[in-house]
């Protein structure tokens, strides 16, 4: 199993230190660095900054949003991150929700799934440098009746094949990226759940395009916060307002996508709780209701020998990568908690 990083959004004031633990990371081997976008810092070009100043590890967009631009662009910004990094970038895609996709980006939210199908068809298609035509209900290329006619890729990728991932989370999206895709991002992944909430759907994906699990890279986020084994709980509390957001605020109440993972792993009635608090603007009140056990199975936390068991249960899972997003108050913290990582690996015979 590999370990990678997840810088978030940039913009968030730690910018020069989410540089200094790239480069961290760099130097102890991970091997991939995520930067992520919404409606603030666009992902390409924190990636390209990183790339920049680091000389091993890939850089990877956690992710690209599908509504906030058109495939080809995607495809041309891919091939060109790959050529300036020497080949080390690796495209990650996703739908955003609907609040943004219609809201910042005037994009209605509808048919996600037929939409990133064609939108992943037209990037494999511009990455093979052939002249791009195509034909779908939410894209036609070249526009017909127009002056357009079919062009091709001018730039030269540094590899002829990009990996790419999809933002999955429900199991029609998780089956579709694996079919389709190279690898998946997973966010709150529990290792005593991942079989059920995606694995066996990214599974029946593969099987169903002919494929094997062999690999096709399973790469969830968890947040690392480095501690004593006793303080587990106070830990935890850190990540409540994060959880929050997410299972209770994250879209609309019928559009949360984070709050039926939260049911699919058997909290239905605390799931309801956290969102009608957080919805009703009780933020601390939404942050309270999240079971312990809930924050604890989707994050990394403790002893370096705490977290090594932890990894293990995430490799046997069928984890490939796993990606940290090291928590702490100082840039120390957080370089410390990216080197448990590496440690907490290597004792679990992982490395």
């Amino acid at each position: 199993m590999q370990l990678g990083i997840n810088l978030g959004y940039w913009g968030a004031g730690m910018d020069a230190d989410n540089l200094a633990v790239a480069k961290e990371a760099d130097r102890l081997g991970y091997a991939v660095c995520w930067a992520a976008e919404a409606y603030g810092s666009d992902a390409a070009t924190v990636l390209t900054w990183v790339a920049a100043q680091t000389e091993r590890i890939d850089v990877g967009s956690a992710i690209f949003q599908i509504p906030a631009r058109q495939p080809a662009m995607t495809a041309m910004t891919a091939a060109t991150l790959d050529s300036l990094s020497g080949g080390r970038f690796r495209l990650g895609l996703g739908v955003s929700g609907p609040q943004v996709s219609e809201g910042w980006y005037g994009v209605k939210f509808d048919k996600p799934l037929a939409r990133t199908r064609e939108y992943v068809e037209i990037i494999r298609k511009a990455m093979t440098r052939e002249r791009l035509s195509y034909e779908g209900t939410h894209w036609t290329l070249p526009l017909p009746g127009g002056p357009g006619k079919p062009l091709k890729l001018t730039v030269h990728p540094e590899r002829e094949h990009i990996p790419l991932y999809i933002a999955a989370i429900g199991p029609k999206n998780l089956e579709q990226t694996g079919e389709i895709a190279d690898g998946a991002l997973l966010i709150f992944p529990s290792a005593d759940h991942l079989e059920d909430t995606a694995i066996k759907h990214l599974r029946a994906g593969r099987e169903r395009a002919g494929l094997t699990m062999d690999g096709f890279d399973v790469c969830p986020t968890l947040p690392l916060a480095l501690g004593e084994d006793k303080d587990v709980p106070a830990l935890a509390d850190m990540f409540r307002p994060y959880t929050a957001l997410y299972v209770g605020g994250m879209g609309s109440r019928k559009q949360n996508f984070y709050n039926q993972l939260a049911q699919r792993m058997g909290y239905e009635k605390e799931a309801a709780e956290i969102q009608d608090k957080y919805l009703a603007g009780d933020k601390e009140g939404a942050a309270a209701a999240i079971p312990q056990q809930l924050i604890d199975q989707t994050t990394l936390l403790g002893s370096v020998d705490r977290i090594a068991d932890r990894m293990k249960a995430y490799a046997a899972a069928g984890v490939t990568t796993l990606t940290l997003a090291p928590a702490g108050f100082t840039l120390d913290d957080r370089i410390a908690s990216l080197r448990a990582g590496t440690d907490a690996l290597e004792r679990a015979g992982l490395a």
